[in-house]
């Protein structure tokens, strides 16, 4: 499994219009699956999402996690992240998981961050979403389990 996180003072889902996620500061993950994934790696990608050290102390490192912070998280699926871009000029999905796994893999992740105690809010699997967000810093990391 993959992740993309950004450290957002704000970020936005929108389907077909309306609201479906909304975080105030927190982290922005964007989550990709690929076909060998299992529930172990989504759970190690959770654990590095949420342990992550990427938010600021009193000194202005970036030493404190989104637990430590007590932020919120905005988990959206994003197949594309899973994509090999290699070779030639169009993307190969070829290692991604198919629709069943990356949504039960992906809904797992929800369930487990839930039971974190953590503020979770998501996209819809599949939907096409509208994604806003302002990232701080700019702070982006790409994880991997």
């Amino acid at each position: 499994m993959k992740a993309l996180i950004q450290r957002v003072s704000q970020a936005q889902v929108k389907v077909n219009n309306q609201i479906v996620g909304n975080i105030s500061d927190g982290i922005l993950a964007f989550i990709g699956v690929e076909k060998n994934d299992c529930q172990e790696n989504a759970e190690r990608l959770l654990q590095k999402i949420v342990n992550y050290r990427i938010f600021t102390d009193a000194q202005g490192k970036m030493n404190l996690s989104l637990l430590d912070i007590q932020a919120e998280l905005l988990l959206v699926s994003q197949f594309t992240l899973v994509a090999n871009t290699q070779k030639g000029l169009r993307p190969s999905f070829s290692s991604a998981g198919n629709p069943e796994l990356s949504e039960n893999l992906y809904n797992y992740l929800i369930t487990q961050a839930k039971k974190l105690g953590i503020k979770v809010q998501t996209g819809i699997f599949a939907a096409d979403m509208q994604v806003s967000l302002s990232n701080e810093g700019p702070v982006t990391f790409n994880l991997q389990s």
